[in-house]
């Protein structure tokens, strides 16, 4: 698609100053909500995880963390908010970059796209996340444990959450073209995601470098591009 050097006005009813919130909006979700004590916690937990799976106790993670029982308890209640904490803490670290505050450009937009799919990738090819998904996988409709519904949410239905006022702030701006806004995130997630994730789970031993992150990001934001695009 051509880029343009220009903003392009806003269409339709939502104001300039709607497309500045959501821009915003989207920008804020991924901040992290734990303190610099409980990102360390949630740390030894994904170490664990790498190294035992998900069938630690919460005095193996005590010790880990140097901390007592009672202070994990009291941070986040019991097993399955620990572990809430710890799937919220791992996908926080997806960024989302922060956009224009004069109104979108093609080129802008098409930067902020890439750059949060460059983030997810790295995030959710990492060896914490493999671990974290091959424990919630093992446990899938077993009844034993919540960590399949618990990633679910705070995976990629937040990523969804999150990029969600992107994708309506380049609609509103003429950018993009869509009738449902769900079937736009799904086509974003399958072309950035693809069998990426999948091969990683699945015990493939070479993850892909910045590189080459960088460069799958691109094609599948140059294929969402093409798919929604306007102008």
């Amino acid at each position: 698609m051509t880029i343009a050097a220009h903003p392009v006005q806003p269409s339709g009813s939502m104001s300039a100053a709607a497309i500045r919130n959501a821009a915003d909006s989207a920008t804020a979700s991924g901040e992290a909500e734990f303190s610099e004590r409980q990102q360390e916690v949630l740390d030894a937990v994904l170490k664990l995880m790498v190294a035992e799976g998900d069938g630690f106790s919460v005095a193996a993670v005590a010790r880990a963390a140097s901390c007592s029982k009672e202070t994990l308890y009291k941070w986040f209640g019991d097993r399955d908010g620990l572990l809430t904490a710890t799937v919220r803490w791992q996908a926080s670290k997806v960024r989302m970059p922060k956009l224009p505050r004069d109104g979108l450009t093609h080129k802008s937009l098409e930067a902020a796209l890439t750059g949060f799919a460059a983030s997810w990738l790295t995030v959710i090819t990492s060896d914490l996340s493999i671990a974290l998904n091959r424990a919630a996988v093992s446990h899938a409709g077993s009844g034993k444990s919540r960590l399949g519904e618990i990633v679910l949410t705070n995976g990629p239905f937040a990523m969804k959450s999150r990029i969600e006022p992107l994708l309506e702030a380049g609609r509103a701006a003429g950018l993009l073209s869509f009738d449902d806004l769900a079937d736009a995130f799904r086509s974003f997630f399958g072309l950035v995601v693809a069998d990426t994730q999948i091969r990683a789970l699945l015990g493939e031993g070479r993850h892909p470098d910045d590189a080459e992150i960088r460069a799958i990001s691109a094609r599948a934001v140059t294929k969402f591009l093409r798919l929604y695009g306007r102008g």
